[in-house]
C-alpha cells in the first residue's frame, strides 16, 4: 500500500486526504489546529503530533498551506527529516519564491516537486480536477500515480517556477471574471435592473471571450494586430463609455478604469488604427 504525508487541512487539504484514503492510500496528517483532523482522521489517517513526525512517516510530503512562507514556519523544525523527501508543495505563491523554496529543501536534502490544483475543494478528484506541476521530471513521474488521484497532472517542466507562473497565469482570468460578473451586477442592480436577467448572456460572453484566445496569441507572436474588425478606438470608445455609466450609476471605477487606461496608452502610442490585441504593447509593456 503506498503511502503519504499531507500537512495543512484546510478545506483544500481536507479534501484530498479524502480522497487519497478513498484511493487506498495510507495518509498521515499534521495541522496546527488539531481540530481540522477529526473528520480524516476518523476516515482513517494518522495524525502526526509534530512536523518531524509527519514527515518521517513517508517519502511523499503533501504541502497544502496558504503560501510558501507557511512552509518554513512549519518544516524549519523538522530537521533531518526533511532528507530525502519529497515535498509537493500545493501552495500558492510566486514562481521566484517557489524556485527559492527549492534551494531552500534541497539544503535540507529534500526535493521540492511544486504544483497548484486549478479547481476548487469540492472537485478534487473529481474528472474536472487538474493540477500544475513542475520540478525534477523523474521524480515527478515516480509519484505521479499517488498525485494522479488529487487531479489530472499537467506536468510544465524542470524550472520549479513554472507550476506557479502558469498557475497565476490562470487565476489572473478567473479572479479577473469574478470581479468583472460583479461590476456588471452592480451596475444592472445601480439602475434598477434584476442581476439575474444577465446570467444567461454573461455565460454566452464568457464563451465568446474564449473563441478569440489562439488568434489573439498569434497576434501577440507577430506583434502585428490587423484591425480590420474592431480596432483600439472603437473599443477604446466603449471602454469609455463602460466608465461614464458606472460613473454615473454611482458604483466602484476601479474596474473599468483600469480597463480603459489600457485603451487609452495603447491609442497613445498609437495603435488606435490597431486590432484591441495591440493593447498588449502595453500591458507587457513592449517597446
Amino acid at each position: 500500500m503506498t503511502s503519504t504525508t499531507l500537512i495543512g487541512l484546510g478545506p483544500m487539504g481536507q479534501a484530498m486526504v479524502r480522497v487519497l484514503l478513498d484511493h487506498g492510500t495510507e495518509v498521515t496528517v499534521w495541522n496546527r489546529t488539531k481540530s481540522r483532523a477529526d473528520d480524516v482522521v476518523a476516515r482513517g489517517a494518522a495524525l502526526a503530533a509534530t512536523p518531524a513526525e509527519a514527515v518521517k512517516a513517508a517519502e511523499l510530503v503533501i504541502l497544502s498551506l496558504t503560501d510558501y512562507q507557511a512552509m518554513y514556519d512549519v518544516l524549519a523544525d523538522a530537521g533531518e527529516a526533511l532528507a530525502g523527501r519529497v515535498v509537493v508543495n500545493l501552495s500558492s505563491d510566486t514562481p521566484q519564491r517557489t524556485r527559492e523554496a527549492a534551494a531552500w529543501l534541497a539544503e535540507r536534502g529534500a526535493t521540492l516537486v511544486a504544483g497548484g490544483i486549478m479547481v476548487p475543494a469540492p472537485l478534487v478528484g473529481a474528472e474536472a480536477s487538474y493540477v500544475f506541476y513542475s520540478g525534477p521530471r523523474d521524480v515527478f513521474e515516480a509519484h505521479e500515480p499517488v498525485l494522479r488521484h488529487i487531479g489530472r497532472p499537467e506536468y510544465l517542466g524542470e524550472d520549479h517556477g513554472l507550476a506557479q507562473l502558469f498557475y497565476q497565469a490562470a487565476l489572473t482570468i478567473f479572479l479577473t471574471s469574478l470581479s468583472s460578473y460583479l461590476q456588471a451586477f452592480a451596475l444592472l442592480e445601480a439602475e434598477g435592473a434584476e442581476p439575474e436577467r444577465l446570467v444567461p448572456f454573461a455565460k454566452e460572453a464568457a464563451g465568446l471571450g474564449a473563441t478569440y484566445l489562439d488568434e489573439t496569441v498569434a497576434h501577440l507572436r507577430a506583434r502585428t494586430y490587423p484591425g480590420d474588425l474592431s480596432t483600439a478606438t472603437m473599443m477604446g470608445a466603449t471602454a469609455d463609455h463602460i466608465v461614464q455609466a458606472s460613473r454615473d450609476a454611482g458604483v466602484d471605477l476601479a474596474l473599468p478604469e483600469a480597463v480603459k487606461s489600457h485603451y487609452d496608452r495603447a491609442i497613445a502610442a498609437g495603435h488606435g488604427r490597431d486590432n484591441w490585441t495591440s493593447l498588449w504593447e502595453v500591458v507587457a509593456k513592449r517597446r
